[in-house]
C-alpha cells in the first residue's frame, strides 16, 4: 500500500486537505469478515469512495514524481485491460462497481519497487516495478493482485472497523506518519511526528496501514484466478514472489515497499505453486511461450525514467552491457535525456539492425524501436529532424493510437506545417477520450499557436477536469468567460462563440462541485 517516497505530497503542506487524506486511512483495520451489505447506510458507498479517491489522484497528478509517459502507459494498459475484461467476465466486477470506479493506473517515477490501490479503484504503479519485472506475467500478477484489493472491496471493509474514530484526525495522523516515514532526518518529517504523537495512537493507525495477511491471501487467489483467465502465465504469479523473498533476504534499504506491505510467506508461495497445475490460460494474452523482446526494451524504459541522474545516465553503455535489445534501448533513451543526440541515434541505429536481423516479425518491438527514432528526433528539433519524425511516423491514420497522435501532434507543431489536421485528430481524441489530461494540454498548445485563445482556455480547463481538480478547472472557465467579455467590450469580433457557450455550460456545472470542495 501506500508507504512510498512518491507520494511526496503528503509532506508539502496539504495538511488543510485532510479529507482527501481520509481516503488513505482506507487502509486501515485488520479484519476478515464477510462483504458488507452496500446498502446498510453504515458501509462506505463506491459513490463515497470513488469521491475519496478523486481527491487522493488530484494530489498525485500534481506531485513531482508523476509522470504520463504514452509508451509506458500504453504498454501496461496492453496488460491492464485484458486483466478488467476477466475480471467482468468472472463475475468479480459487479456492474455497480464497475461503473462507479475509475480503473485508472497512475504512473509514479519512483525507483522503487512498489504498487498500490487506492480507493475508488485508482492504482499507483512504480516504473521501478516495471523496470524489475522480467516478463508481463510478472506484472499482470502485481496487477491482479492490487486489482483484487478493490474488486473484493478491502478497502470499505477496513475502514468499518474505524468508524468509531474521527476520520479527519485519523488523516492528520495518517499524513504526519507517512510523511515522517520518508525521511526521519528532515525537519518537516520531524515536524510532521510530532504531530502525529500530539494526535495520540500514532503507532497504532502506522500498523493498520496495511492490509491484513487474509486479505493478501484472497488478493492473491482471486488475483491469479483473474490473471490465468486473463490468459497470463500463471508461473507470473510464483516468479514474482521468488523475486520478493530473495530481495527479503538482503538488508532492507527501503527499495522494496511492496515487500514490506504485501508480507510473503511460504504457505502462500505455496498456494500459488499448487494452483499452476489447475490453470490453463488460453487467451491471445498468453505469450509466455514467445521471446519478450517488447517487455525487456519496455523494462528498459522504465529504468531511464525512473532515475534521471547524469551519473545514472551515464551507466548506460552497451558496450560493456552487451548490445541487447534492451540495452541498446536504454542508452539510447539514456543519450536522449543527456542531449547526447549524435549517441542516442548510433544507439539507435544499432538497435534498429539487430531487430531487422533477428526479430523482423515481432511487430510490437519493432514499434517501440519507431517510436523511439522519432522521440530522437523531436528532441534534437533541426529542420531535416522533424521531416525524419514524420517519415518515420507515416501518415495519420483514424484508428492511431494515443502514442502515434501526441508523436505525430509534436512532431507537426515543429515542422512548422498547417496545424488544423492535428487540432481535428486531438479534438476527436478527446471527445472519446475526455480524462487525458496530456491530449488536452497538446490540444491546448496547439490552439495557442493557431491563436485561438478562448479554445486553449478552455482545453486548459478540460485538462484540470481530467486531473480531478474541479477548483482549478473552474477557475480557468471563469476566466475564459473574462475573456470573452473584455473581448466583447473591446469590440472584438472574433470571438468564437461556440466555445464561450461550451465555457459557460462548463462553469455551471462545476459550480456545484467547487461550493462542495
Amino acid at each position: 500500500m501506500v508507504k512510498n517516497r512518491w507520494l511526496r505530497w503528503f509532506n508539502r503542506g496539504f495538511m488543510g486537505m485532510l479529507a482527501t487524506v481520509m481516503a488513505v486511512s482506507t487502509v486501515s483495520s485488520v479484519a476478515q469478515n464477510a462483504l458488507p451489505n452496500l446498502g446498510d447506510g453504515t458501509d462506505l458507498t463506491p459513490a463515497a469512495e470513488r469521491k475519496m479517491g478523486d481527491r487522493i489522484a488530484r494530489q498525485l497528478f500534481r506531485d513531482p514524481d508523476y509522470v504520463d509517459d504514452p509508451i509506458v502507459g500504453e504498454y501496461v494498459q496492453g496488460i491492464w485491460q485484458p486483466l478488467l475484461v476477466a475480471a467482468r467476465e468472472r463475475g468479480e466486477l459487479p456492474p455497480e462497481l464497475d461503473e462507479a470506479y475509475a480503473w485508472e493506473i497512475l504512473l509514479g517515477r519512483d525507483a522503487s519497487v512498489n504498487a498500490f490501490a487506492l480507493p475508488g479503484a485508482y492504482f499507483g504503479l512504480h516504473l521501478g516495478l516495471v523496470g524489475v519485472v522480467s516478463s508481463r506475467d510478472e506484472l499482470a500478477s502485481v496487477l491482479a493482485h492490487e486489482l483484487s484489493h478493490v474488486t473484493q472491496r478491502h478497502i470499505a471493509r477496513r475502514m468499518m472497523k474505524d468508524d468509531q474514530q474521527s476520520p479527519l484526525l485519523m488523516a492528520a495522523m495518517i499524513v504526519a506518519l507517512l510523511a515522517a516515514a520518508k525521511d526521519p532526518n528532515s525537519a518537516n518529517s520531524i515536524q510532521a511526528a510530532n504531530a502525529a504523537i500530539v494526535g495520540g495512537q500514532a503507532l497504532g493507525i502506522q500498523n493498520q496501514l496495511n492490509f491484513s495477511r487474509d486479505m493478501e491471501r484472497e488478493a492473491d487467489r482471486v488475483g491469479f484466478s483473474i490473471s490465468t483467465q486473463a490468459g497470463f502465465a500463471p508461473q507470473g504469479f510464483v516468479t514474482m514472489f521468488d523475486k520478493l523473498q530473495q530481495a527479503s533476504r538482503l538488508n532492507d534499504s527501503g527499495n522494496f515497499p511492496y515487500l514490506r506491505t504485501h508480507p510473503l510467506s511460504t504457505e502462500r508461495m505455496a498456494d500459488m505453486e499448487a494452483r499452476i497445475d489447475t490453470a490453463t490460460p488460453s487467451s491471445p494474452n498468453a505469450r509466455h511461450n514467445e521471446p519478450e523482446t517488447d517487455h525487456s526494451m519496455m523494462a528498459a524504459r522504465a529504468r531511464v525514467l525512473s532515475n534521471t541522474t547524469v551519473d545514472a545516465l551515464r551507466n548506460w553503455n552497451p558496450e560493456l552491457q552487451g548490445k541487447t535489445a534492451a540495452t541498446l534501448y536504454g542508452s539510447a533513451l539514456a543519450a536522449i535525456k543527456l542531449r547526447e543526440f549524435a549517441r542516442a541515434e548510433k544507439h539507435w541505429k544499432t538497435l534498429t539492425a539487430l531487430l531487422e536481423k533477428d526479430a523482423p516479425n515481432d511487430a510490437a518491438s519493432n514499434r517501440l524501436a519507431r517510436w523511439l527514432g522519432v522521440e530522437i528526433y523531436i528532441a534534437r528539433g533541426g529542420r531535416d529532424d522533424k521531416a525524419q519524425a514524420l517519415k518515420l511516423l507515416g501518415a495519420p491514420k483514424n484508428s492511431q493510437g494515443r502514442v502515434e497522435l501526441l508523436l505525430w501532434a509534436q512532431a507537426m507543431q515543429q515542422s512548422g506545417m498547417p496545424l488544423a489536421p492535428v487540432s481535428q485528430a486531438l479534438q476527436t481524441w478527446v471527445a472519446e477520450h475526455p480524462n487525458d489530461a496530456s491530449a488536452w494540454q497538446q490540444l491546448s498548445n496547439i490552439y495557442t499557436e493557431q491563436g485561438r485563445t478562448l479554445a486553449s482556455i478552455r482545453a486548459q480547463a478540460e485538462s484540470l477536469v481530467a486531473q480531478r481538480d474541479p477548483v482549478g478547472a473552474f477557475a480557468r472557465f471563469k476566466a475564459g468567460q473574462e475573456w470573452v467579455r473584455n473581448a466583447g467590450a473591446n469590440g472584438n469580433a472574433g470571438v468564437d462563440y461556440v466555445e464561450a457557450a461550451i465555457i459557460d455550460t462548463r462553469a455551471r456545472q462545476l459550480e456545484a462541485i467547487v461550493r462542495v470542495e
